[in-house]
């Protein structure tokens, strides 16, 4: 990912504007999961697909307003639901799988520890891009109804999902209290954009996860090591 990022990061058809006004989609669809990972910078799919970890994918479904936890064994047949789980609101086109119709996860479900607890696991690591101050704030009304009017259940999502993010985040600082889960988040606002064009900056950013994670990590073996309550 950091190799990407820096590489491509000046490259519109990676993620920018001029992609969106020439495709629909900000981040290019070709380029960015056919052309890269495929040719340019291949990504090692038979060792993905040799891990025996499961690997989900939480997609957001337009028609019901709902998240769906998808599994993903092949990440090159089942790209298109890798694509549909980061693919933002009001900035890319509604990605079809079969009949369904999807857009990213964290439009239904921002934070996905509660489906994973429920299916069973019982030692989740959450990893935070934001800090513990932050809050979301509301969407837009009017550009919401009127940009997904005919999904009126999406839209509702769309509207409460501040709610629900900052639920999520009260739940986790709860947790974690508890010693249920363990989180690594940044110890501050993360100063890079969402379409950041800096390699530098994009470099800087991924230098301080590794420091917050290495920070952390003999606290992180011993929770690991440590039965269930």
């Amino acid at each position: 990912s950091i190799r990407y990022y820096k590489k491509y990061c000046k490259d519109y058809r990676f993620m920018s504007f001029k992609s969106f006004l020439l495709t629909g989609d900000v981040v290019g669809v070709d380029f960015c999961y056919h052309e890269l990972p495929e040719k340019l910078d291949v990504f090692d799919n038979k060792a993905f697909m040799k891990n025996k970890v499961p690997f989900y994918a939480v997609c957001s479904n337009v028609e019901t307003g709902q998240a769906e936890y998808i599994r993903v064994s092949d990440a090159f047949k089942e790209i298109d639901v890798i694509r549909a789980s980061a693919s933002l609101p009001y900035f890319s086109r509604i990605v079809e799988i079969g009949d369904k119709k999807y857009l990213d996860g964290g439009c239904c479900d921002s934070i996905a520890l509660c489906a994973f607890q429920s299916m069973g696991y019982q030692r989740n690591v959450v990893i935070l891009t934001r800090d513990i101050e932050y809050r979301k704030k509301p969407e837009m009304k009017f550009l919401t109804k009127a940009v997904y009017r005919n999904y009126p259940k999406f839209c509702d999502a769309l509207l409460r999902r501040h709610e629900m993010y900052n639920r999520q985040v009260e739940y986790i600082m709860e947790q974690e209290k508890k010693g249920s889960i363990f989180v690594i988040r940044p110890m501050s606002p993360l100063e890079v954009g969402r379409m950041e064009t800096n390699p530098d900056k994009i470099q800087l950013v991924y230098d301080r996860g590794r420091k917050d994670a290495a920070d952390k990590m003999s606290e992180l073996v011993s929770w690991l090591n440590t039965p269930v309550k």
